[in-house]
């Protein structure tokens, strides 16, 4: 699990942002929110991007780009967040495709507008956090979880991501987005030239095994996708569930198990409570945030129990506080199983 946004890019002095009524690069639909105040799209979608390598991400000066796929097709999306001196920030998403329409209903959810912190910023609340976690939400008071409701595009990497190294799964990520993905709509035109939208269930379940080995994916891992994804319709239906329950049903299929649910629902669902168990290096992390002292999954659970209802919440502000915890032993070896 990675926790806290790197540096962010530098944006491509490629396409200027879209207006309405402009030609051919008009949106296909679009929206604006009112933005709550101190807003961070970047703080928001940084559990969505698979790296900065993530073919289906690009940065824009003003917010980020993103190509997804939906029931009625796939779609270009650009969110871009503006500040107004003394006026409430409003964030506004143009979508080209035949998903755009789908795509902006869907937005305030997956830009985590929807996603409501009050409870845990009541004063009596915060006042029983430890004083990391109150300082970091005090520094951060516009981040949110964001909701995108697309269970198979959270589902499919996060297997890639099952017991290796981060580097190792995303290298194999944007190998098979890049192979079997499908250019964005309108990409560069209006889009960035070489955004991509991630395979459909169809698409992954077509990848034959020797791509799989060329991505470097093990066939633990890649027998544990094809399982999963014929099973597609069913997956995707999972999102209209609570996270709850997404999970208990993500869990009853061989090879997913509490971590890769938690997550897809984070992703998926917003869900403020999930916790990855089993993460290599989560739980002495919140151990050491907490406490100083490294712990291990028992350990990290007690911790976060008096917060129970918002675990997954006092994890990413742990993420985003910006302490690290010193790394002890062997790290786990990168294995490159193209060689067998």
């Amino acid at each position: 699990m990675t926790l806290a946004p790197p540096p962010p890019r530098t944006a491509a002095p490629a396409a200027a942002p879209p207006e309405a009524g402009s030609g051919p690069r008009r949106a296909d639909a679009e929206g604006t929110w009112e933005a709550p105040e101190h807003y961070s799209l970047a703080a928001t979608w940084f559990p969505l991007q698979r790296g900065d390598g993530d073919p289906s991400f690009a940065p824009h000066p003003a917010g980020l780009w993103a190509a997804f796929a939906t029931p009625e097709g796939p779609v270009s999306l650009l969110a871009t967040h503006q500040r107004a001196p003394g006026r409430p920030g409003t964030v506004t998403v143009r979508a080209w495709g035949d998903g755009a329409a789908s795509a902006v209903a869907s937005a305030p959810a997956m830009l985590g507008l929807d996603d409501d912190w009050s409870a845990f910023d009541d004063a009596a609340f915060l006042a029983g956090l430890p004083r990391l976690v109150r300082e970091t939400r005090r520094r951060h008071p516009g981040f949110r979880l964001p909701a995108t409701g697309r269970m198979v595009e959270a589902l499919v990497p996060t297997i890639l991501e099952q017991k290796v190294t981060t580097l190792e799964a995303r290298r194999a990520y944007r190998y098979l987005v890049r192979r079997y993905g499908t250019p964005a709509p309108g990409a560069g035109q209006f889009a960035p030239a070489g955004l991509m939208v991630a395979p459909d269930a169809r698409a992954w379940l077509g990848i034959p095994s020797w791509e799989w080995h060329r991505a470097g994916v093990g066939p633990q891992r890649s027998d544990t996708v094809m399982r999963a994804l014929r099973s597609a319709a069913g997956i995707e239906r999972l999102a209209e569930r609570t996270a709850a329950e997404a999970s208990a049903a993500l869990q009853s299929i061989p090879g997913i198990g509490v971590w890769t649910a938690a997550e897809v629902t984070q992703r998926t669902h917003a869900d403020p409570d999930s916790i990855s168990v089993g993460d290599y290096h989560l739980a002495h992390f919140v151990g050491y945030a907490l406490t100083g002292e490294r712990t291990d999954d028992p350990g990290m659970l007690r911790l976060l129990e008096p917060w129970r209802g918002h675990r997954q919440r006092i994890v990413r502000l742990l993420g985003l506080s910006g302490v690290r915890a010193p790394r002890y032993g062997a790290r786990i070896t990168i294995q490159d199983h193209r060689r067998h």
